[in-house]
């Protein structure tokens, strides 16, 4: 982990103090070495300053003892040397560089020059009047100061020798200062640089002692800012895990207590928010509980109105299908009445009672066909819930469906077929409602279709494409105009139809949709333009159809009376 990312991951105590000190730290550093170099080279100027000034003195003073190289008298000059500490040896040589006088620890000749006072470091000219820091081997660092004793000496010019006549200075003697020695003293910088050290010492001690103090300080100033914070960050966690009764006990005059006193508001908001969401939710669901009835009520009176609509559409064949057993009831009723008026009870004989078993045998075969009829019209019309779910056999409902619609077909010249697969097993359903729609989808092809044409009601096993589970199967398919490419998005839609006005509600496939949803099922359309359309009803078969019945025996029992019973 780089120092940027662990600097990321510390918290803001840490970040304050670290970034304050270091940053003191560096000031202070900076400064503290600024003000030790000053000092140093204030120290090193004031040395420089006192040895130039000290050189040029001695010089000055030991003309005289040079000129009579009188020993004596240099000694003595030399002597006022001792009141200086830092004076390591001076030296006094004549014009020929032989030594008159010296005081201190003599140097060796092998000094090596360092630089020179003046900021030169051209070691390898060494000018006899320039001062040097040198080293001296095994004794330090030292400052060299050489300067030239000079003597005064005034000379007559030859040409003004012959003028007596008055005195003019500037045209009679002329001064010139000749060289006529060496000075050169030695001061040691060890004092020097003792004072710097004591002063680099005592800056550091000062520096450490200002960084200490002020971590201290920082710490305890950065602490009456985090502390306030982080009782924020707690009431926040608390708050984020749901508990809308915590408050910041903070009571400052700063902006952290102004953000203490809007963080209290806007829990005070939230919780006020989350008792209206409450409410509201309470009431939701009673309006959607509420709403959800009054929708599976206006379903059911959908789909019964559409299933009045079928059987008003399906009235007349119903009428023709009851009218010829009740037509052949009442005619052997009537031959039968006939032929017992117009016989007596003792002169009826074998052949007569055969006849009248036989009639009474078809009475009884027209009525039962009478009977099944108007069985089929009341549970095609009875009124059902989604929920009332039993084990259906698809060819059974189909079979039903084929009692209203095939005289309505006859009548319209359309032939109608059957293929049903014998080995279809059985669904679980609702067999009022499938018989809905396949009524539908056999009545939409009827009016889709032409005279002399057919129309194909198919059943069979198949597995459902999108879920992989095995289901049955009911095509309706018929010859006639299609259903454009751009209608087969809105077949299924409220009140969308292509029929003519007065032949259709628009209710019929949107119904048959939401009845085989409700089976889990699907509705299928392929259609060609002019050659016909195929509707393909998918309904998942149940998984346990044994248990199934047994579970709903005793409901269907019960609850739907047995024909027989009724008649």
């Amino acid at each position: 982990m780089s120092w940027f990312s662990f600097y990321k991951h510390v918290g803001i105590r840490a970040k304050f103090v670290v970034s304050f000190s270091v940053l003191l730290i560096g000031c202070i550093v900076i400064i503290s070495g600024y003000l030790i170099r000053r000092q140093s080279e204030g120290y090193r100027r004031e040395l420089e300053a006192s040895g130039e000034t000290l050189t040029r003195l001695l010089a000055m003073q030991s003309e005289s003892g040079v000129l009579f190289e009188s020993t004596y008298e240099l000694d003595e000059v030399l002597k006022q040397l001792e009141a200086f500490e830092d004076v390591h040896y001076a030296v006094i040589k004549n014009a020929e560089g032989r030594i008159l006088a010296e005081l201190g620890t003599p140097v060796p000749e092998n000094i090596t020059l360092l630089r020179s006072i003046d900021g030169a470091h051209d070691a390898e000219i060494e000018r006899e009047t320039q001062d040097y820091y040198v080293a001296l081997p095994g004794q330090g660092e030292f400052i060299r100061y050489i300067r030239p004793i000079v003597s005064r000496i005034e000379r007559v010019d030859r040409e003004n020798l012959g003028i007596t006549q008055y005195h003019d200075s500037s045209l009679t003697y002329k001064y010139v200062l000749e060289e006529i020695g060496t000075i050169a003293i030695f001061l040691s910088l060890e004092q020097v640089n003792e004072s710097i050290a004591d002063a680099s010492t005592v800056a550091i001690q000062i520096t450490l002692a200002v960084v200490l103090l002020a971590m201290i300080l920082m710490a305890l100033f950065v602490r009456i800012i985090t502390d306030p914070v982080q009782e924020l960050v707690d009431v926040t966690n608390r708050v984020s895990q749901g508990d809308l009764t915590q408050r910041v006990a903070i009571e400052q005059g700063d902006e952290i207590g102004q953000l203490a006193h809007t963080f209290n508001q806007m829990i005070e908001s939230l919780q006020q928010s989350r008792q209206e969401i409450e409410d509201y939710n309470r009431n939701l669901e009673a309006m959607i509980v509420e709403r959800t009835e009054e929708l599976e009520q206006t379903q059911a009176q959908l789909v019964q109105s559409e299933k009045m609509s079928a059987i008003g559409q399906l009235a007349a064949g119903v009428a023709h299908e009851l009218n010829n057993p009740l037509g052949g009831i009442l005619g052997f009723a009537q031959f039968t009445l006939e032929k017992l008026n117009k016989t007596a009870p003792e002169k009826t004989g074998e052949k007569e009672i055969e006849a009248y078993k036989r009639y009474l045998t078809d009475i009884e075969a027209q009525a039962r066909r009478c009977k099944t009829i108007v069985q089929n019209l009341l549970r095609f019309s009875r009124s059902s819930k989604t929920s009332d779910f039993d084990s259906v056999n698809l060819n059974d409902v189909v079979k039903d469906t084929c009692t209203f619609v095939e005289h309505q077909l006859s009548m319209n010249q359309i032939e109608l077929n059957l293929d049903l697969d014998d080995n279809l097993p059985e669904i679980r359903g609702n067999s009022g409602q499938l018989q809905q729609v396949v009524t539908n989808l056999v009545i939409n092809a009827m009016h889709a279709s032409p005279a002399d044409s057919s129309i194909q009601v198919l059943t069979g096993p198949i597995t459902c494409e999108t879920t992989g589970r095995p289901a049955v199967a009911v095509k309706v398919i018929d010859q006639g105009v299609g259903i454009p490419s751009e209608n087969l998005d809105k077949l299924f839609e409220p009140f969308f139809t292509t029929k003519e006005v007065g032949k259709g509600t628009g209710l019929g496939l949107s119904v048959s949709y939401g009845i085989i949803r409700d089976h889990s099922g699907e509705i299928l359309v392929d259609s060609t333009p002019g050659m016909g359309t195929t509707f393909t009803v998918v309904v998942p078969v149940q998984e346990n159809p044994h248990a199934s019945d047994t579970e709903h025996e005793g409901t269907s029992s019960s609850s739907t009376p047995n024909p027989e019973q009724q008649s």
